[in-house]
């Protein structure tokens, strides 16, 4: 059976940032430690990373 569930984009971090800097996973980070079940992304044609959440269909 297929996975019932809906992405939500809680944040976009463009892909050029500077060496050494993980913006995208520390607001993860962040949101995990909250307890929202975030996890990174790529997104390819817009060559940025984006945080987004699961959450099951309803």
């Amino acid at each position: 059976m297929p996975d019932q569930s809906s992405r939500t984009v809680l944040e976009r971090f463009p892909a050029g940032g500077p060496r050494g800097s993980w913006p995208a996973d520390e607001y993860a980070a962040q949101q995990q430690a909250q307890g929202q079940p975030a996890r990174v992304v790529m997104d390819l044609r817009t060559d940025s990373f984006l945080v987004i959440a699961d959450s099951p269909a309803g």
